[in-house]
């Protein structure tokens, strides 16, 4: 039995390496340029051989890696998703700026590239969330959970609907992040070391790819384009300061202000019109 397990392991370890040579072949053939069907394949492989997904930074030497960034459980954090690339990066406060602390791969998402419309499309959420304590799951049937926080203000003013949008455990996903059972430990003890030193809420920026400007050249036909470009103007927000910006909503419209205090940047994402600050246009379309 022992030998026919230890054979069952490799057999799966060699259909990963199949898998991802063929994820690579499409990605650069032009095809299928994130090549996302195959990569979620891979990965389901990989996690059912019980193997680290590539990228997966050393979980057991986690003080080990906040003492050499100068960081500490309990520093004020954020995250930031990318769905093309399957990454999901935990940021950290020093010195007044954020830098980002760790990547881990994520194990699976489901739907497309795009936001999430209504209950029951399986499709992962895009957009600006926000995570607050009554969020976190100890005892979720994927092992840990917290909830983002979807439908926000902009998805409510869009009509958008949706329950239970989860950052977890596991490698399943029905319209989660799926970040397997070893990472989300290591996410969870950040996340809930900043809630329980007082961080109100942490800020959960979802991208459906590296917003770059060639990316977004490469998607200029696609019929969520308005939509991503408006996503864009949060994200370099955040690029240009290294600090969130507060978010709200305006007449269906994302608003990105400068934050002046943590409580700006940790605030609720509401309907909201303030005066000045970067406006986007975000209603959902071209």
């Amino acid at each position: 039995m022992r030998s026919q397990s230890k054979l069952s392991r490799l057999g799966l370890v060699a259909l990963a390496m199949v898998a991802a040579v063929a994820a690579f072949a499409l990605y650069f053939s032009g095809r299928d340029p994130f090549a996302i069907d195959h990569e979620r394949r891979v990965r389901r492989l990989l996690a059912a051989a019980g193997l680290p997904l590539p990228g997966t930074p050393d979980l057991a030497a986690l003080d080990e890696r906040l003492a050499a960034e100068r960081l500490s459980p309990g520093a004020p954090m954020m995250i930031r998703i990318f769905k093309a690339e399957f990454e999901l990066e935990l940021w950290m406060l020093r010195d007044g700026r954020f830098v980002r602390f760790a990547s881990y791969p994520i194990c699976r998402w489901s739907g497309r590239l795009g936001p999430k419309l209504a209950e029951g499309d399986r499709q992962a959420p895009e957009g600006f969330y926000a995570v607050d304590a009554k969020a976190l799951n100890p005892h979720s049937r994927w092992h840990r959970s917290f909830d983002i926080g979807f439908p926000n203000a902009f998805d409510r003013a869009h009509g958008r609907t949706g329950t239970f949008l989860m950052v977890h455990g596991g490698c399943g996903s029905i319209g989660c992040y799926a970040m397997t059972d070893a990472v989300i430990d290591e996410v969870w003890r950040l996340v809930t070391a900043a809630l329980a030193k007082g961080q109100a809420r942490i800020p959960v920026h979802i991208f459906p790819f590296r917003m770059t400007g060639e990316t977004m050249e490469r998607h200029t036909d696609h019929p969520w384009y308005g939509f991503w470009r408006d996503l864009k103007t949060g994200h370099d927000h955040f690029e240009a300061r290294l600090l969130p910006p507060r978010v709200t909503v305006c007449g269906g419209r994302y608003r990105f202000i400068t934050a002046a205090s943590q409580r700006d940047w940790t605030s609720a994402i509401v309907a909201n019109c303030p005066p000045g600050g970067d406006a986007a246009r975000a209603d959902g379309g071209a």
